[in-house]
């Protein structure tokens, strides 16, 4: 069922090597490995729509974007690449939904399916070079490090088999699997080789992502069902019941918890003294990093399930209300705002080139700078 439909414009300069995040490349669902949620680019409203590209079905994937191209997964089945100007490059049909935003890894694009498959392709060609299969949906964007033997890469994926999954970059083959007791939706976070992630468990898991071997477990009570984010030796991250958390990784001890946040199905994004994050309450929150305290809260029309992106001293947010938001991550005043017409539960892709979102009706949207 994997048929690949591929479209001759491509030109080989349209892929970016090497994946880093810089301006022009956004390469995973957060931004970064330690799922900081910070982009290289700033942000400078007001932006205007450039184009729309619909697709067969919702989109709850998240956009990635690295020189030329654009990747994005789809209710529909089908994870598609695109040019900048909305064309289609190729598309590559996965056999069941992709709600699992794409990473790119040097020049591969992996995501994961409802059917719980993970797969690789050739980010320029489309060609599957690999896929591997788990026991549940992948929801949860995959991460990578690489090994300190320099033999390789591993991917890194949770499933609702309760697994997470260490999987050869180069070959598909699985390194290791380290079993919590629940489905697990988010992204691991790395610090160093540290994977570090939460689930139905009600547990914060901080595993060797190299060996799959557990170094520490600590209880939040609850589910988590978004990614945590590192930032320095601190990670921070939310659960369903509304509390907000900072875990020292070099103590292992929790320095803050702060309540009444609402469900939070959004991850934190972190830079300096704030960590942003949205809740289903609809309310866009901003913690002090050191002590935990809510230095302001915006209140949008719709639930935040998407995650915040920080760009220079903007927060980009996307949210169910239709709205694609800039507002000042000093204060969290409004300064640009565009009505999509379709609930937003893509988290936004923010470089030099643009920002990129995906809508429920299908859409991907594409703002461009207003000059």
């Amino acid at each position: 069922h994997r048929d690949l439909h591929s479209f001759p414009t491509r030109r080989s300069s349209d892929l970016s090597t090497g994946q880093k995040p810089s301006p022009a490349c956004w390469p995973g669902f957060r931004g970064d490995t330690q799922l900081t949620g910070v982009g290289h680019a700033k942000a400078d409203p007001p932006y205007t729509l450039r184009w729309t590209f619909r697709t067969g079905d919702a989109i709850k994937s998240s956009p990635v974007t690295c020189g030329k191209m654009i990747y994005c997964g789809s209710n529909d089945g089908f994870l598609y690449a695109l040019n900048l100007q909305g064309g289609l490059i190729w598309k590559y049909d996965a056999g069941n939904s992709i709600e699992s935003p794409p990473v790119l890894v040097e020049d591969m694009v992996i995501a994961g399916t409802l059917e719980g498959t993970l797969f690789c392709l050739d980010g320029a060609t489309g060609r599957e070079i690999w896929s591997y299969q788990t026991e549940g949906q992948i929801s949860g964007a995959p991460n990578h490090l690489k090994r300190t033997d320099k033999t390789g890469i591993n991917i890194l994926a949770g499933s609702y088999d309760y697994f997470l999954h260490g999987v050869d970059g180069a070959t598909g083959a699985m390194k290791w699997k380290y079993e919590t007791e629940n489905f697990i939706n988010g992204t691991p976070a790395l610090f160093g080789k540290i994977a570090i992630f939460g689930g139905c468990d009600g547990h914060l898991h901080l595993v060797n992502g190299e060996t799959g071997t557990l170094i520490e477990k600590i209880d939040i009570t609850t589910y988590m069902a978004s990614s945590p984010a590192v930032s320095g030796n601190r990670v921070y991250f939310g659960n369903y019941d509304g509390e907000f958390f900072c875990f020292d990784l070099r103590k292992k001890k929790m320095l803050w918890k702060t309540e009444g946040g609402g469900p939070f199905l959004s991850s934190p994004a972190v830079s300096g003294t704030r960590a942003v994050i949205g809740s289903q309450n609809k309310t866009l929150y901003c913690y002090d990093t050191g002590s935990g305290k809510i230095l302001w809260a915006f209140r949008a029309q719709g639930k935040l399930d998407a995650s915040p992106v920080i760009s220079g001293n903007l927060v980009v947010v996307a949210s169910s209300d239709g709205r694609l938001r800039m507002l000042n991550l000093e204060d969290g005043r409004e300064r640009w705002s565009y009505d999509t017409g379709t609930p937003l539960y893509s988290t936004p892709s923010v470089t030099s080139a643009g920002i990129v979102v995906g809508g429920d009706d299908g859409h991907i949207f594409f703002f461009e700078k207003k000059m």
